[in-house]
């Protein structure tokens, strides 16, 4: 039963993604890319102002994969997990976002209209569960929109990529809680007739009375090109970063970070002759 071998039919997700299965996300380069990609479609799918700097929500950031995908394209953004092992790990990257450890079952805490925009990858379907006695699915997706709803401004979008809904009853399961909480939108199906393209996004627009969904992508010939321009992109990308980018740890780099930080709206020292000076060893 295929079913049986999801993650989230093995434990809950503060148990299942443990230290060993965080590590994963820094080390399997194969998931790394998977991740990404579904991260860039859903960023695109939120169309977002060009050039503008948004204020962004990744639910279930994990070891922010996603996150970098937003820093890369200039946004400041917040990532919410239910695993501290995850966020650890996210840590340990040093991500530019600001990570907190919480679960979406209990609710956004966050001021209302904060956000500009919601991503979240192969996270939402987590909800769906009862791993505790307490735990009513369809209260915890009620409270997660209904949070959500409010923390975002209105006329913005909220993309969740669900990696595989159990059943088509899932996906109107949580369909249905997203509406009721004030919710438009639907379901973008990109490659609908390919068994290893097809990826599933619910695309949920606040504040708009009938909103337009997105277009879907349509055939394996358009994945497989998409896929070969992203390549040809990265590489030629890889190659001007390597000549642009300030060395890690140098002056700088220390410079251009406290600058991302200070545009976060976060306290930094101020910049001195010493900033990014070499120590002598002690001896």
């Amino acid at each position: 039963n295929m079913s049986k071998n999801r993650p989230e039919s093995r434990a809950p997700p503060d148990i299942f993604y443990d230290q060993k299965e965080a590590q994963k996300y820094t080390s399997n380069s194969r998931m790394i890319d998977i991740q990404t990609e579904m991260s860039e479609r859903a960023i695109e799918l939120l169309n977002l102002p060009e050039d503008t700097p948004c204020m962004l929500l990744d639910v279930g950031c994990g070891s922010g994969l996603s996150g970098e995908c937003l820093t890369e394209q200039g946004h400041i953004w917040i990532g919410m997990d239910i695993s501290s092992a995850m966020l650890d790990v996210a840590r340990e990257r040093e991500v530019e976002g600001d990570v907190v450890l919480s679960d979406a079952g209990q609710g956004v805490s966050f001021r209302p209209g904060t956000f500009d925009g919601v991503i979240s990858i192969s996270a939402l379907q987590w909800l769906c569960n009862a791993d505790k006695k307490y735990h009513n699915p369809v209260k915890r997706l009620y409270k997660f929109f209904s949070t959500l709803y409010a923390a975002m401004k209105h006329g913005s979008r909220a993309v969740f990529q669900q990696l595989y809904p159990e059943s088509p009853q899932q996906l109107e399961l949580i369909t249905t809680q997203a509406i009721r909480s004030g919710f438009g939108g639907g379901v973008v199906v990109d490659f609908p007739n390919s068994t290893k393209a097809k990826k599933i996004f619910l695309c949920l627009f606040c504040g708009v009375a009938s909103p337009t969904l997105p277009k879907a992508l349509g055939t394996e010939e358009e994945a497989k090109k998409k896929r070969q321009i992203k390549y040809v992109k990265e590489r030629e990308q890889r190659g001007s970063d390597k000549r642009n980018k300030s060395i890690k740890k140098s002056r700088d780099w220390i410079i251009e970070k406290k600058e991302r930080r200070k545009r976060q709206g976060k306290e930094v020292s101020i910049n001195t002759k010493y900033t990014g000076r070499k120590r002598k060893p002690r001896f």
